[in-house]
């Protein structure tokens, strides 16, 4: 009787961590290959990036803008990110100059953090109206 319980009792401990160690194995994050791009942008571009004045800002983003809509070209995936997380990383300088925006700011390097190559090919590829 003793072994039976000794033998139920190790199967449920045996059951318990295989099954707790099967979900930690599913929750671990795998960085895509986009995620280590942008990455690699931002630690490349960070403290430039911080300095930059509101002219050399809005310069970027208006370059940007004009090569996206620009029917004629494709941006590559480096240049695109590049772009996207410049963005995004100016978006900490605001926050220090703006206390009062951090958290619209925080908002909105989120989203160009976000930004997705594959989504702008599409947009490139659907037609306009």
């Amino acid at each position: 009787m003793k072994d039976i319980k000794l033998i139920v009792s190790f199967s449920i401990i045996f059951f318990f961590t295989f099954s707790l160690c099967a979900v930690n194995a599913q929750e671990k994050i795998v960085k895509s290959n986009d995620m280590i791009l942008k990455e690699a942008i931002y630690n490349e571009n960070r403290v430039k990036v911080l300095n930059f004045s509101m002219k050399e800002f809005d310069r970027l983003f208006f370059e940007f803008s004009d090569k996206k809509s620009n029917p004629n070209l494709v941006l590559t995936k480096e240049e695109f990110y590049k772009y996207t997380i410049q963005i995004a990383i100016f978006s900490d300088r605001l926050a220090a100059l703006y206390p009062d925006q951090k958290e619209v700011a925080a908002e909105n390097k989120k989203k160009w953090f976000a930004e997705n190559y594959e989504d702008y090919l599409l947009s490139k590829a659907s037609p306009k109206k």
